[in-house]
């Protein structure tokens, strides 16, 4: 009995904590928002204030409880919501101004960053005064800021731009040393998603590949740049900034100052008084402090997405998994719910597919492919938007479409596929550990990871490859009208620009997501109000809204130190690189998805049973 009361009341006391983070969590969100709220200062006039504390993405994630409880929820923009906030801001004479915070900014895609500056060139146009700050601009942030009529950057801060570019990891090496044998299947020259496992470096075909995106990002950025910013002296700068620097006896602000990359050099308080002369004082009088507009007011009075809207918008963003996935995901069965659900629910005219995915799982790209090709064979026009990234299985479920927009910036194609899968009979030789059995066929417990894969085995998974690429060519030689040969010469899993994509036939012309809404309301002939935007997406559950009011504006562990961005680039990298070999231990078999291609955003979480296996077996390995 003493023992049974024990087991009681410790269970009791495990309820007991958990109803108590419950209401802890609960009664956290019910002050957030009732203490934040948007609503209270969305009739005032001032300044609106878009402090981009955290990514530019196409869907924001969900945040998990434990990510709540960790105190580690990191806020994510959406790209829509923020050139829909600006446009409309445009013509608002409540808005006297915006100001733009930069100050722990942590980066977007190419092309979604040149969508905000084209809004914020359109505030500019409408007569309104843009003005940025921040403690330092990296690569992203100062393409943003560029698009400002005044640059401020605080006294010790300094503006770095590293352009595109950078090392990524080759396992190669390791995997010998640890006896795991990479079985790779592949169809493309250029399919360097499967490098990592084979190789020590990049081969020849994947730099040429790459560098050649490289390239043409980094010449769009200057171009971008150099056109908001025609008087500074970016390209010098970027070149070498070292005479700037020496002219400036080593300050780096002045030196910015110097070369025109900035406007001016303050503190946050000189920055607000310049506001304030904007916008006006603020009641309470506090140096620096100027009347505002709350961006979460204004996105919320001013939503992107209409009810009544007849334009359907059906967001593919993140990795593309089969079954169902949250937000920031492209989890083939939600997709095709959400449509399927729109479809009821609303008297959709047209469909725009928005893409920001570099592929992934070849059957959810066709799960997904198939229920738009289902909406277009309902006479529903579709038009295809890309965003800063489309590739493999994002173009594949692209097909669908009845045109395709993209963007300069966007990378897109890497029409190929491939499957890696590891095997450890070398690692289990080394230890010890014999595997062995009997089979009824030549196929019997195969693909056998832990003796080997058999020859039987390794040909028709090869030729599942081979299928699954003739497949997907002979989907973009329908749908793009060109011979398969062609398709094939373009495709070979290389990686394109958009400009480059444009000229190949790959995409139809340029446009950002408004002008592919558009573009769809054209198509279906309707305007006004039913030409409105809606999107395709379930609102989120009660507790992912009490989650979201608990990440806050600020991102504390973010430095506002350009120098420290750089350094968190190859812990991205590093982390990415980990997520990647987990995808490709636990996810599908054959895949259309680009590992070279940049993603916004977190990576996918880890499957902790792989990780514990993966983690097991290197610690055991390794030398006393």
């Amino acid at each position: 009995m003493s023992f049974a009361g024990k087991v009681w009341r410790l269970l009791v006391g495990i309820k007991d904590a958990l109803v108590l983070i419950l209401m802890l969590l609960f009664f956290s969100a019910l002050y957030a928002a009732l203490s934040a709220s948007p609503y209270k200062d969305s009739a005032r006039e001032g300044a609106l204030v878009i402090a981009l504390s955290g990514a530019i993405v196409e869907q924001p994630a969900e945040a998990s409880p434990i990510d709540a409880l960790a105190g580690s929820i990191a806020r994510e923009h959406r790209l829509a919501e923020i050139v829909h906030a600006l446009d409309t801001a445009a013509t608002d004479d409540r808005v006297k101004a915006v100001a733009l915070d930069l100050d722990i900014f942590t980066g977007g895609g190419q092309a979604a960053i040149a969508d905000v500056g084209d809004a914020l060139d359109r505030v500019r146009r409408a007569g309104k005064t843009v003005v940025a700050y921040a403690a330092g601009y990296s690569y992203d942030s100062y393409q943003l800021a560029a698009h400002a009529d005044e640059i401020w950057l605080d006294p010790i801060g300094a503006v770095v731009v590293a352009g595109p570019g950078g090392s990524n990891l080759y396992y190669a090496g390791l995997m010998e040393r640890l006896g795991v044998t990479a079985n790779v299947y592949r169809v493309g020259t250029y399919k360097s998603a499967v490098e990592p496992y084979t190789r020590s470096g990049m081969s020849p075909e994947a730099r040429s590949a790459t560098q050649a995106v490289a390239d043409s990002l980094w010449e769009s950025w200057l171009e971008d740049v150099g056109q908001a910013r025609a008087d500074s002296r970016i390209a010098d700068w970027v070149r070498d900034p070292m005479p700037f620097v020496r002219a400036a006896n080593g300050d780096l602000a002045r030196a910015a100052l110097d070369a025109g990359l900035v406007d001016h050099v303050g503190d946050r308080t000189a920055f607000g008084r310049r506001m304030a002369e904007l916008a006006g004082r603020d009641r309470s009088g506090l140096p620096g402090a100027f009347r505002t507009i709350s961006y979460d007011a204004y996105v919320s009075d001013n939503p992107v997405s209409r009810p009544g809207g007849r334009i359907g918008v059906l967001t593919i963003a993140g990795t593309i998994t089969d079954g169902r996935a949250s937000a920031g995901t492209a989890g083939a069965e939600t997709i095709v719910e959400n449509l399927e659900r729109g479809l009821r629910q609303h008297r959709l005219a047209a469909l725009v597919v928005r893409v920001d995915s570099p592929g992934g799982s070849v059957t959810g790209s066709e799960r997904i492919r198939r229920a738009i090709q289902a909406v277009r064979a309902r006479g529903i026009p579709v038009v295809v938007s890309f965003g800063s990234v489309a590739a493999s299985g994002g173009y594949w479920i692209a097909t669908a479409g009845d045109t395709i927009l993209a963007e300069p910036a966007t990378i897109t194609g890497s029409i190929g596929v491939f499957a890696v899968l590891p095997s450890f009979e070398e690692a289990l030789r080394r230890i010890g550990v014999g595997a062995d059995g009997v089979r009824t066929t030549p196929l019997s417990g195969q693909p056998d990871l832990l003796g080997g894969i058999s020859g039987e085995a390794d040909a028709l998974l090869q030729t599942g490859v081979d299928a699954t690429y003739a497949r997907f060519v002979a989907l973009v030689s329908q749908a793009r009208e060109l011979p398969v040969a062609r398709v094939n010469e373009i495709g070979q899993g290389r990686v394109w620009d958009g400009g480059t994509a444009r000229q190949l036939g790959l995409v139809d012309s340029f446009g950002s997501l408004p002008e592919a809404i558009a573009e769809a309301a054209r198509r279906a002939e309707i305007e006004g109000s039913a030409a409105q935007p809606v999107f395709l997406e379930k609102a989120p559950g009660f507790l992912a809204t009490m989650l979201a009011g608990l990440g806050g504006a600020e991102a504390p562990a973010v430095s506002r130190d350009a120098f420290a961005r750089l350094g968190t680039r190859p812990q991205a990298a590093m982390a990415r690189a980990l997520a990647d070999v987990e995808t490709m231990l636990a996810g599908p078999a054959i895949q259309a998805r680009c590992l070279e291609c940049p993603v916004v955003g977190a990576p996918p979480p880890a499957r902790r049973a792989n990780e514990s296996l993966i983690a097991r077996l290197i610690a055991f390995l390794q030398p006393a």
